[in-house]
């Protein structure tokens, strides 16, 4: 399967099985015979996801202060919580991505993992909605870009693992739902900030440019 089929085919499964209804029943979900879908993020995400988005900060703090700086000295604006400049929705296409993990979750393993490149697409779905996708790998981030402020947007998504063809809905499973905060660091570039992700790290970063 092709990025952009793959990202297509579960950015229709976002909209007509139900992926991104929320734990508490505030988010309106789309079907086949009806548009009507909330376009707040904080309608659509898990009462879980609200407490680590509004802990973005604070986790950008603890995972740095696990981190050498020297391992992340070569990238200032990509490692500066506070750096964000205007555009913060990015555009549909291809992009590349990378991803660094940053502190250890239970205070024993690497406190900074980076990975190479990788191919990502980001895609409208039958709303309108972004929805950012990785194809490759055994763990496939995939989940619907919604609109904040000038500076951030905000991710929600699930985790695909291994030979999955689909994603679960969003909010039906903890252990893979997913949050972030998506910002624009430079010309045509973005990072996506997951804080508190379930596994191994204390924040996660993931860095997208275009293709």
């Amino acid at each position: 399967m092709t990025m952009r089929a793959y990202v297509s085919a579960v950015a229709a499964c976002v909209v007509l099985a139900g992926c991104g209804g929320s734990d508490d029943g505030g988010g309106a979900v789309a079907s086949s015979g009806s548009r009507a879908v909330s376009l707040d993020w904080r309608r659509v995400a898990t009462s879980a996801d609200r407490g680590r988005l509004r802990g973005w900060r604070g986790a950008w703090i603890n995972a740095l202060s696990h981190v050498d700086p020297t391992a992340i000295g070569r990238e200032p604006a990509l490692f500066d919580p506070d750096h964000s400049i205007a555009g913060a929705m990015p555009q549909p296409g291809a992009y590349r991505c990378r991803t660094f993990k940053l502190g250890a979750k239970t205070g024993v393993g690497p406190t900074f993992t980076s990975y190479g490149w990788f191919a990502c697409r980001i895609d409208r779905d039958l709303r309108g909605q972004l929805v950012f996708g990785k194809s490759s790998g055994s763990q496939r981030p995939i989940g619907t870009i919604y609109a904040d402020t000038d500076t951030r947007s905000i991710f929600l998504g699930t985790m695909v693992l291994g030979d999955e063809t689909r994603a679960l809905d969003y909010g039906r499973d903890a252990g893979r739902d997913m949050a972030g905060v998506i910002e624009r660091i430079g010309p045509r570039r973005w990072r996506m900030v997951l804080p508190y992700p379930r596994f191994e790290s204390v924040l996660d970063v993931v860095e997208f440019v275009p293709a």
